[in-house]
């Protein structure tokens, strides 16, 4: 199975330079349990550089899918001051609901077309799974440290892994700008 990886640039993702190149990506929504993330960050969408800012949930870091159906998401995201007290909260009290749902969005820079693409992206639509877990251990970590390298707005590093729900699901995945298809995330349990 050929793994999903990628390496965004932070500081790009923040304050965009349409002749930077680097790959962007953006947590576009999230919920755990019954806690839903704001959306209190502006960002760029590389795709639309004339457009106005959106609002997002996180800047993506690094994100991670080995591209099996049941296998993880791994996201790395910075995050505002609000959105790490949801976390620190969640994580403090220890979650008995962790369900997550979730929408991101990866772009990458087609040297030919010179435009940017949405790269791997949830089409907008939520995806549903679980926090991961080892060895009993949830697999989410809040860093409560402010970061350095972007210093406004102040934002925080969340890691989180999410493994599949019961329900088959799509990834879409695009190699550039023409090659396009969706991959399955998730299997549907016959009853």
């Amino acid at each position: 199975m050929a793994r999903l990886e990628k390496i965004c640039n932070v500081p790009q993702g923040f304050n965009f330079q349409k002749d930077n190149h680097f790959l962007v990506g953006h947590i576009t929504s999230l919920k755990i349990g019954d806690k839903d993330f704001k959306k209190d960050l502006a960002v760029t969408v590389p795709t639309d550089i004339g457009g106005d800012k959106v609002k997002v949930v996180g800047v993506s870091s690094y994100l991670y899918w080995g591209g099996g159906h049941t296998e993880e998401i791994i996201l790395h995201c910075r995050i505002s001051i609000d959105n790490k007290v949801v976390s620190a909260v969640l994580l403090y009290n220890e979650m008995s609901d962790t369900t997550v749902e979730f929408t991101f969005a990866i772009y990458e820079y087609d040297p030919k077309k010179k435009k940017f693409f949405l790269a791997l992206h949830t089409n907008e639509i939520a995806i549903k799974g679980l926090v991961s877990k080892n060895e009993g251990d949830l697999r989410m970590i809040m860093n409560m440290e402010q970061e350095g390298d972007v210093t406004s707005p102040k934002n925080f590093t969340l890691n989180l892994a999410v493994m599949p729900s019961e329900e088959e699901q799509e990834v879409h995945v695009a190699a550039d700008i023409s090659s396009k298809f969706v991959k399955r995330w998730g299997v549907t349990v016959a009853e």
